[in-house]
């Protein structure tokens, strides 16, 4: 059975990720209305916090605050299925409660669904392309025996920029962002591609990185 401590901290992670997510957002638009201002913010804010976040929650539960990272951990073995699963629910548990929390924050309703449309192709695209370089980042920085938290912010934070998505990466941060009226929402009718997206760009990044990472000596 899965610890009660790991779930705490995988919900807790989560949650306290989606609310600097949304807060950041909310505050951005509410400081200024210049949208490269705005987006500086937010990226600044997420690659800070999940720097935190994993370095603080890793040694409790391994920090993954995103199913699509407990799935490549499920596949390769790392993690048995019914901590898995767990770990799923606590995660989608936690991203809605993150949401619920940065609303409060800022005098809005608890839950709004979004307007925001978010259905173009390229969008899919590149959210299959941030969870695959997310993916590829953390085993790599495992592998390379890295530091895992700063690689994955810093990731992040540049996937602000270089994504036309703005680097979601994350199914359960993305259903939340279906109930968010900030700008880091999306319509509810464009989640399912992003969720596919996400999904097979770490299953890509799972298989490949076993390969890449395989251990082997380098060439001298």
């Amino acid at each position: 059975m899965t610890s009660a401590r790991r779930l705490v901290a995988e919900g807790l992670g989560t949650a306290l990720l989606t609310a600097v997510v949304f807060g950041s957002a909310a505050m951005g638009a509410a400081l200024t209305e210049d949208a490269a201002l705005g987006l500086l913010v937010s990226s600044l804010s997420t690659g800070l916090a999940l720097f935190v976040l994993i370095t603080v929650l890793g040694p409790v539960s391994g920090a993954h605050m995103n199913p699509a990272v407990t799935l490549v951990f499920l596949m390769r073995g790392e993690i048995p299925t019914g901590a898995a699963g767990a770990y799923l629910v606590a995660q989608a548990l936690g991203a809605v409660a993150g949401a619920v929390l940065a609303h409060l924050m800022f005098g809005m309703a608890w839950l709004e669904w979004s307007g925001i449309v978010r259905d173009a192709p390229r969008l899919w695209l590149s959210e299959g392309v941030a969870t695959f370089g997310l993916v590829l980042v953390i085993l790599g920085g495992i592998a390379a025996k890295g530091p895992v938290p700063a690689l994955v912010g810093a990731y992040i934070a540049a996937g602000y920029w270089f994504t036309s998505s703005t680097s979601f990466a994350n199914p359960a941060m993305t259903f939340a962002r279906t109930l968010t009226g900030t700008g880091a929402g999306i319509r509810i009718d464009d989640l399912a591609p992003y969720l596919v997206a996400q999904v097979a760009g770490a299953l890509v990044a799972a298989v490949l990185g076993r390969w890449l990472f395989a251990g082997e000596p380098t060439p001298r």
